[in-house]
C-alpha cells in the first residue's frame, strides 16, 4: 500500500512540475512569470511584514503602558 501511495504522489509532482513549466501561445510558462515578478512580490511582502511589525509593537507598548498604571504595580 505503501508503495502505490508513493507513485500517486511521484505521479501528481510530475503532473505539477510539467503544468507549471509548459509553455503557453505566447513562449513563457508559469514559472517564467513568477520569476519576472518575484521583485514586485518581495517589496509587497516586506511592506506588509513591516505593518505587522509596527502594528504588534504597538499593541505591545500599549499593554504595557496599561500595566504599569494598574495601582500596586
Amino acid at each position: 500500500m505503501g508503495l502505490l501511495k508513493y507513485a500517486v504522489i511521484g505521479a501528481a509532482v510530475a503532473y505539477g512540475v510539467q503544468y507549471l513549466t509548459k509553455k503557453d501561445e505566447n513562449g513563457r510558462s508559469i514559472i517564467d512569470d513568477l520569476k519576472d515578478r518575484a521583485p514586485e512580490y518581495t517589496d509587497k511582502l516586506k511592506a506588509a511584514g513591516e505593518k505587522y511589525v509596527n502594528e504588534i509593537t504597538q499593541k505591545v507598548k500599549d499593554k504595557a503602558a496599561e500595566y504599569q498604571q494598574q495601582p500596586g504595580v
